[in-house]
């Protein structure tokens, strides 16, 4: 019977998880952009599969970061009407936007999509707070930056966040996966990303043992 709900090769973390919540299938890409097509406003991916569009180095993903802006959730839901169901996540407490309650909780930063009740999750997308039209860092919040100095066009079409934005992202946690990351796009990495990327890390980290090896030292 778990074969039949729950992918091969889950480990027992993870299926735990989808057992409370549900299975989860695992979207690419190309097929957040077929989500997106016609969207009316930005959004953007982060997290490993930005790693891959930069590097070229194809690795595993148990599922893929997707972020829009926060202000735009009613042009989401909108623009989802009729194909997809959405709850709001707060915190593992899950709640349906609907026409009689569209309005995303303040302190949700999440919504999960599907189908239908009995569809796997498809997508985990991440509201991005603004100011003024300027992306806001979550991991600083005093900190913002124009769009475009956090993203970039891949040559697939689709919008990413910079490697080195998505390093200082994966600092915090240093998890095996990050560190494999960090080894394949550092090397790719020009003075001017490596120095920011040092810049930012030892603001949020001090002292962390990636600064050594983005140094060259």
């Amino acid at each position: 019977m778990q074969s039949a709900w729950y992918p091969d090769g889950l480990d027992e973390e993870e299926l735990a998880f989808q057992q409370l919540y549900g299975p989860w299938r695992v979207s690419t890409p190309q097929e957040a952009g077929e989500l997106f097509d016609g969207y009316s406003s930005d959004w953007w991916i982060a997290g490993g599969w930005a790693i891959e569009a930069f590097t070229g180095v194809r690795r595993p993903h148990e599922d893929i970061d997707v972020s829009l802006w926060r202000k735009d959730v009613e042009t989401l839901r909108q623009h989802l009407k009729g194909r997809y169901h959405l709850w709001s996540n707060d915190s593992g407490r899950l709640s349906p936007l609907t026409d009689g309650r569209p309005e995303q909780p303040a302190s949700a930063d999440q919504i999960w999509i599907r189908r239908h009740a009995l569809a796997p999750w498809e997508y985990d997308l991440v509201l991005n707070p603004d100011r003024d039209g300027r992306w806001i860092f979550r991991r600083d919040p005093s900190l913002d930056f124009a769009l475009d100095e956090v993203t970039w066009i891949a040559p697939d079409g689709l919008r990413y966040i910079t490697p080195e934005m998505a390093l200082a992202y994966k600092a915090r946690l240093n998890r095996p996966k990050d560190q494999e990351d960090l080894a394949v796009t550092l090397p790719l990495l020009s003075a001017t990303r490596r120095n920011w990327l040092t810049d930012m890390i030892d603001h949020l980290h001090p002292s962390h043992p990636w600064l050594p090896l983005i140094c060259g030292t």
